[in-house]
């Protein structure tokens, strides 16, 4: 059946990448090995520019490699939400021996001054903004159409329950889905007809080569990864 994937790139990372050594990952390869059945038209890759951080200055020249080797796979086509960082003044949690947060009764336990009033501090606050409305606007457009008779989103989002409930109903299409997460969201699990993993050893084989090249030169596999 021809397919259409949507990937909310954000959620695939933290989902099943981050702490890996796959983050070079090719994405027709990926879903090429993750849905045999199916033949892949496009993919659709929902994400933002990253900014630099403090702890991690690297960050976004790591990004804009990767993006860099995406464009390289005819069937990629990368769209850009927002990345967005601002300061918030948050409580301070009460942290154990190992430096994690505890839980008193399953809650978040803040720390508190001697009079008794919440300790509060400036954080840095970093949020992606757009993916998932890009994504969820590119499903029904694709799925009202006609463009493919399937789609499969990436993502463990409950909030594309009802674009996903209206692609199927009013666009007519299949709709599976692939969560980055194994305990995902329950809500679209129900909802979908039908799910795949992703297995380790897919993300594995679906590795590019160290040094890719492009029509500008040699892309190579930023180091640590």
């Amino acid at each position: 059946m021809r397919t259409n994937v949507y990937v909310d790139g954000f959620n695939l990372y933290y989902g099943c990448l981050k702490g890996t050594p796959h983050k070079w990952l090719n994405l027709e390869a990926l879903f090429d090995h993750a849905l045999p059945r199916n033949q892949i038209e496009a993919i659709h890759y929902f994400t933002a520019r990253v900014e630099a951080r403090p702890n991690d200055p690297d960050v976004a020249v790591r990004q804009a490699t990767y993006l860099r080797a995406l464009d390289t796979l005819p069937r990629v086509h990368v769209h850009f939400g927002t990345f967005l960082a601002s300061p918030v003044r948050a409580p301070v949690l009460e942290c154990g021996a190992n430096g994690k947060p505890i839980r008193r009764d399953g809650k978040l336990v803040v720390r508190r001054k001697p009079d008794g009033a919440v300790l509060m501090e400036w954080v840095h606050k970093t949020e992606e903004k757009g993916s998932d409305v890009n994504l969820a606007a590119r499903l029904l457009r694709d799925a009202l159409k006609g463009t493919v008779p399937a789609a499969v989103v990436v993502s463990n989002d409950s909030d594309l329950l009802t674009p996903i409930r209206m692609a199927q109903s009013d666009g007519g299409i299949v709709v599976g889905l692939i969560p980055p997460r194994p305990q995902g969201s329950a809500e679209l699990k129900r909802l979908v007809d039908f799910k795949r993993d992703i297995r380790p050893h897919q993300l594995a084989s679906s590795q590019f080569p160290n040094v890719i090249h492009d029509a500008v030169g040699a892309i190579t596999k930023p180091a640590g990864w």
